[in-house]
């Protein structure tokens, strides 16, 4: 037998021997007289022990074969000259713990360097990577206490709520350099590019908030001691923004095709854009225009020479609007601004009920034709027409206040309301997209009852909920992988040890 196969059988005697004991089990009366569910449970601790001590063999095998290296040199130019084996550390895996044993390279006054660690790409924490990954996509999906037991449940193996928080900070760290590095394949130049925006608060602990929001945090007193007053607020909220990319195939429509008066037969309507290729990010650390930019760096990698069709919708958030403008200018960028229709008609029936009693059905068919009109593009005239009703009937202050509200939105929004060619070129003229994602991206996650963020959490998990909402979670953690040992091991040595794979 050769030397490397008889280190093989030494260090895979323990896994043969269980796996042995294990065949020798499942053939006994004992596991005959089991049900399935509990012999299912019992294989599986028995099967997850099995992988444990295949993969400490593995690793002792290799600590068997380390051969030593001349002039390993560390980061900070001294060379190792002496070497030590049998240094050791642990690493909690998936399927247990193991302990990797390795040379240690030594120079007076100089932290040791480990090569063999750079070879397995080991992380700095105790926690194996395939744990982060798992860390992460439980962490994404609920609370950390939620993920802990979710881990413990699939692997056997215990991790604290703090430890799984961290491992999904970190998990989370290369995202933007992910998508910087990122080029999606071309797309016709007849497909629009569309870039939303919108933002949804997360309450986050005090020292989270932003500067004015805190500041009314700390000089707010409730009226009452056991409860909330009205207009109280029991927890400080920061925003949270969003951007949506995606590509749309035009869709012509006309104004009958999206607004049908009550009491009239719905005409078959043309199909509706739909969005393809979509793409999200969220941060709470940015502001608007940080998010709105990042929208941007993504349609320039998929129309780097701006030749296609470019439109933005938002809410009517003027701070949004003007972010985009500006990023538009900066980068030389032709788009149109639209404001999300469904925000237009929501304005409409503020109006409505200056003019008709809460339900009265006669309110339905004048939103429908105020509506008509503004896709048609005559938004001016309906503002008009709005504050000369109310004028007209001699409504006071309160009870003019919802047309007053909606003649002003749609006169200052006047420049984003020209719905007319937006339909004859069947672009889109609402926000589902981004509306959307502030629930599945930061409501349904960041908003769960009790949760209170700090910036570095919150922060990790949007940027994993977008990125796995994006469909690029796998091809992410490979590229995470990479950058790890880049920037866990590349910085120690002064030559590169690459990965074996």
């Amino acid at each position: 037998m050769s030397e490397y196969a008889q280190q093989a059988a030494e260090v895979f005697a323990q896994a043969r021997a269980h796996y042995e004991e294990t065949e020798r089990w499942l053939a006994s009366q004992e596991a005959a007289a089991l049900t399935h569910a509990e012999l299912e449970d019992q294989l599986g601790g028995r099967g997850r022990e099995l992988q444990r001590l295949l993969f400490q063999a593995q690793l002792d095998l290799r600590t068997l074969r380390e051969q030593r290296r001349d002039g390993v040199t560390g980061a900070d130019g001294i060379v190792r000259t002496r070497v030590e084996k049998g240094h050791t550390r642990p690493l909690a895996t998936v399927f247990g713990q193991v302990t990797v044993t390795r040379m240690a390279y030594r120079a007076a006054g100089a932290p040791n360097v480990h090569p063999a660690d750079g070879e397995l790409n080991l992380p700095e924490e105790k926690q194996s990577h395939g744990l982060r990954r798992l860390a992460a996509a439980e962490s994404a999906r609920g609370s950390h206490q939620d993920a802990a037991a979710a881990i413990s449940r699939a692997t056997g193996v215990g991790v604290g709520k703090r430890q799984v928080e961290e491992l999904a900070r970190r998990a989370a760290t290369d995202v933007d350099a992910f998508y910087a590095d990122r080029r999606p394949g071309p797309s016709a130049d007849d497909v629009v590019l569309c870039l939303q925006c919108d933002g949804k608060g997360v309450v986050m602990l005090p020292g989270a908030l932003r500067p004015a929001t805190a500041k009314a945090a700390a000089e707010s007193r409730n009226k009452l001691a056991t409860r909330l007053s009205p207009g109280e607020k029991g927890g400080r909220k920061r925003m949270a923004e969003l951007a949506a990319v995606y590509d749309c195939q035009p869709q012509p429509r006309t104004p009958a095709d999206v607004i049908t008066p009550p009491g009239r037969h719905k005409p078959t309507r043309p199909p509706r854009p739909t969005a393809t290729g979509k793409w999200l990010t969220a941060s709470v650390t940015s502001d608007i225009a940080g998010v709105i930019a990042a929208g941007f760096d993504e349609a320039e990698r998929r129309d780097p020479h701006h030749r296609r069709t470019w439109i933005a919708l938002a809410d009517g958030n003027n701070a949004q609007i003007d972010a985009i403008e500006a990023e538009a200018a900066r980068r030389g960028v032709s788009l149109t601004i639209l404001c999300d229709f469904v925000h237009v008609i929501e304005y409409c029936w503020k109006a409505a009920w200056s003019f008709f009693e809460p339900g009265d059905p006669d309110a339905e068919t004048w939103v429908a034709g105020k509506a008509t009109k503004i896709l048609q593009g005559n938004a001016a005239q309906v503002a008009a027409g709005i504050r000369r009703r109310a004028t007209t009937y001699g409504y006071n202050g309160k009870e003019r206040e919802g047309a007053d509200t909606c003649a002003a939105y749609l006169t200052a929004k006047k420049d984003y309301l020209d719905y007319a060619p937006a339909l004859a070129k069947g672009w889109p003229i609402a926000t589902g997209v981004i509306e959307g994602a502030c629930r599945y991206i930061v409501a349904d996650r960041l908003g769960i009852t009790g949760a209170r963020w700090g910036l570095e959490g919150a922060e990790a998990i949007l940027k994993l909920r977008a990125l796995i909402a994006n469909g690029d979670f796998d091809r992410y953690w490979r590229y995470h992988l990479r950058k790890e040992h880049e920037r866990v091991h590349h910085a120690r040595y002064r030559e590169s040890y690459v990965l074996a794979a």
